[in-house]
């Protein structure tokens, strides 16, 4: 058994964020049926460079564990449709803008008559209240609004985006604890209920310490760059041959970490003898410390501050993290037969469960891969199908 076998997801959405939270259902078991539109399917099909056997990496990322059917939404029978598939799943995910589902009669309220159990999510970028809520909503515009590229980037730059689409996927993640708390809740209650979550709250939610740092002084947060507004050391230090990363996090590690520099006298100065010290104090200690580590290179530094019980570690490219050993160990880098691609290389889950571990039961799909396959699930018959082929509702 799967952790999540026996649920099925009926996934309405497309991009990022979405289908990434229902990725990481069909990951721990989940039975997810994507619903795409006939001909073009999810927009991040066409997504590409790069892309490997006619299938976008952009696609691949998000998608597997999925079955993909077609349906035209704007087609009586289409929405026939949706309508017996949310009778027959548990979930439904749905990304577009407030009001979309509700015009064509497959609102929430539309479906929870036929399915009273049935827990519908609805991302979006600004949720479905608020006076922003009827906007598009973006990564990159929930990264600006919600205060993110404020305090990312250098200080006297311009503000940064994050280079992952992190609001999309923080999102997700919490799209998919926002279901399966609904359903474990359902076990006592017997109904579902609506999940509005949407980028804009999450990336503030995950402002985390800064937006309490704001809450508390009552002063704009500003951007630091590499390092931390309230604790130093904790940056890039420049190397001889690059930079690495140091996370000084507390005094006593300051003082091995001076030892191990051999800068001992750092120790006593009482610009630099306590945390509080050594933030207000920040502009003092940077080029001391730039200087001493520009003296070596990483791989001398790495190995005499890992000794020292100093946490620390180089600043990798992508493709040099997916290619660690570490990473090999925790199958974060996983292969599997596509009927295009043949191999297709993927990012695993770090999600590792020691009785029900995930599993990759299924390549990212074709489109409408699995058209006729579900329709026959939930109640179609050969006649109903090729009509529905026929008038183009599928």
């Amino acid at each position: 058994m799967l952790s999540l076998e026996g649920i099925r997801v009926l996934d309405l959405s497309r991009v990022l964020a979405a289908p990434f939270c229902t990725m990481i259902l069909g990951d721990l078991g989940a039975d997810i049926i994507k619903v795409e539109r006939p001909g073009r399917g999810d927009d991040t099909r066409a997504w590409d460079p790069p892309s490997i056997g006619g299938e976008s990496a952009y696609f691949l990322c998000v998608n597997r564990n999925k079955r993909s059917i077609t349906v035209d939404l704007k087609s009586e029978g289409g929405k026939e449709t949706i309508r017996r598939l949310a009778k027959h799943c548990d979930v439904l995910m749905e990304n577009f803008r407030p009001g979309v589902w509700d015009s064509l009669g497959l609102g929430y309220e539309d479906l929870r008559k036929v399915n009273p159990r049935l827990v519908f999510c609805s991302l979006t970028g600004y949720g479905q209240t608020g006076p922003y809520s009827h906007r598009p909503g973006y990564d990159l515009l929930a990264q600006a609004e919600g205060g993110l590229m404020s305090v990312t980037g250098p200080k006297d730059g311009e503000p940064y985006k994050v280079g992952a689409s992190l609001a999309d996927i923080m999102t997700g993640l919490f799209a998919a604890i926002g279901m399966l708390s609904a359903l474990r809740e359902r076990e006592s209650s017997g109904e579902g209920q609506h999940i509005d979550v949407c980028l804009l709250d999450t990336v503030m939610a995950a402002l985390s310490n800064v937006a309490s740092n704001a809450l508390i002084s009552g002063k704009t947060p500003g951007r630091y760059g590499n390092e931390h507004p309230n604790i130093v050391p904790y940056q890039s230090v420049p190397t001889a041959d690059g930079y690495m990363m140091v996370a000084v996090g507390n005094d006593q590690q300051w003082m091995r970490f001076c030892r191990a520099v051999d800068k001992e006298e750092w120790i006593t100065d009482p610009r630099f003898a306590t945390n509080p010290n050594r933030v207000n104090n920040r502009d003092a200690l940077r080029p001391l410390l730039n200087e001493v580590t520009a003296t070596r290179s990483s791989e001398e530094w790495l190995p005499l501050l890992r000794e020292a019980n100093i946490p620390c570690g180089p600043v990798n490219t992508v493709a040099q993290a997916l290619s660690l050993a570490h990473s090999k160990a925790r199958e974060m880098v996983v292969t599997m037969s596509h009927p295009t691609v043949g191999e297709v290389p993927l990012v695993g889950s770090p999600l590792k469960l020691s009785r029900t571990p995930v599993a990759m039961r299924r390549h990212p799909p074709l489109l409408g891969e699995h058209t006729d396959e579900i329709l026959q699930e939930i109640g179609y018959g050969p006649g109903d199908i090729a009509r529905l082929h026929a008038e183009g509702c599928v």
